[in-house]
């Protein structure tokens, strides 16, 4: 008998016990009221445009952005770009070693193959006063090449050896004019004597103007966080295709290694000079013929300058074109900040319609869109009144 009670008793309970589960599970339904039980939608799948289609149902969901897939499969596509590009690249890839006089110097740095001919493109610092060139191919074969033609203002040379077609493989140029900061960068080459090192990175700045020893400035520069080191001179700077967009040419640094910023002469401006290297020996590099300040708003106001933005020219080179077409340089000595200047002169502020900002704009123009012997036309103030004089471009002498 107690047996039967205490059964009758927990019986009552679990009929509580499920009613009041199932008012809780829809509030304000009675036990008579409660709705079936649904399927338990408990699997998804997604479709590539980013919906989400639920199992069991008939209807989509719209997410902000895919499901991830396999969280390796963008670094290994990644992997796998670069150990291709390494493969087709690295045999155009050559390193460079040199002697100067009396066997006791010398300097060592990359190049790459321009042509079946044995044509090798490096910096002009790496053969610069060579007595004997030897270039060794990514297969091992050394050779002993011949110095074609060299430009200092540009930092470029070629050099040629003879060698079988077999062993010569030309690399792919791109566009440098079509770079954008952020696009990858990756450099191939022998830095510290490490034959075929390649390294990468992002195009980290363009356009740069950097003043050489000589005065005179690399114009329209590559900027790199890929890491350059001695002896990666001469090597090619690649896109992710593997073209070449740059020749990667100095660091910047303290400690005369890497410091995440590196430089390459544009391949735009090897296309330019390296033929006429080929060609004649030599590279002409338009000259206009006088030094000059870029003026800011700072500079404007210390000297009550009409203008913000221009070049004030400081010297006209003597017998220079500038000089034969009557622009004038500065006549009194002043200091701006510390800085010596001689004022009183000209002032820049177009050169064929194009507007001046400052000096390395000036040379960046003079650059691209110049040659030797071709007339431009500089708009200029000269005591408050705007001129146009017109100068007829010269070779810039050997530095």
């Amino acid at each position: 008998m107690k047996r039967y009670i205490v059964a009758l008793g927990l019986g009552l309970l679990l009929v509580a016990l499920l009613s009041w589960g199932l008012m809780v599970q829809w509030p304000g339904a009675s036990v008579g009221e409660a709705a079936p039980l649904q399927p338990i939608q408990v699997a998804a799948a997604s479709l590539p445009d980013g919906r989400l289609v639920v199992a069991g149902g008939e209807k989509t969901v719209a997410t902000p952005t895919p499901l991830p897939g396999d969280p390796l499969a963008l670094a290994y596509a990644e992997e796998q770009l670069l150990i291709e590009l390494y493969e087709r690249v690295s045999p155009s890839v050559v390193y460079i070693a040199s002697t100067t006089a009396g066997l006791t110097g010398g300097s060592a740095g990359s190049g790459f193959v321009w042509d079946t001919d044995g044509h090798i493109v490096t910096n002009n610092h790496v053969v610069e006063s060579a007595r004997r060139i030897l270039v060794t191919f990514a297969d091992g074969i050394t050779a002993e090449a011949e110095l074609v033609g060299a430009d200092a203002d540009s930092d470029l040379a070629v050099i040629k050896v003879d060698a079988p077609a077999s062993r010569l493989h030309p690399v792919q140029l791109g566009d440098s004019d079509a770079l954008r900061v952020g696009q990858r960068a990756i450099a191939i080459g022998n830095p510290f004597g490490f034959e075929q090192t390649m390294t990468t990175g992002i195009v980290s700045g363009l356009g740069r103007v950097v003043r050489q020893q000589s005065g005179f400035s690399l114009p329209q520069l590559i900027q790199t966080d890929a890491a350059i080191n001695p002896g990666n001179s001469g090597g090619p700077l690649l896109d992710s295709h593997g073209r070449v967009i740059g020749v990667t040419t100095l660091i910047y640094s303290n400690s005369g290694t890497n410091a995440g910023v590196g430089f390459a002469v544009p391949v735009n401006t090897v296309k330019r000079v390296v033929p006429s290297l080929i060609a004649t020996g030599r590279y002409a590099t338009p000259w206009l013929g006088i030094q000059g300040t870029g003026i800011t708003s700072l500079l404007a106001e210390a000297l009550d300058l009409p203008v913000e933005q221009g070049v004030l020219v400081q010297t006209v080179v003597q017998g220079g074109p500038a000089a034969k077409a009557g622009l004038r340089g500065g006549i009194r000595q002043v200091r701006v900040e510390g800085t010596p200047l001689t004022t009183g002169g000209d002032i820049i502020v177009a050169i064929d319609d194009t507007a001046v900002r400052d000096m390395d704009a000036l040379i960046v123009y003079l650059a691209d869109h110049t040659s030797v012997g071709q007339k431009v036309t500089l708009t200029v103030l000269r005591e408050g009144a705007k001129r146009s004089v017109t100068v007829t471009l010269g070779e810039r002498p050997v530095s």
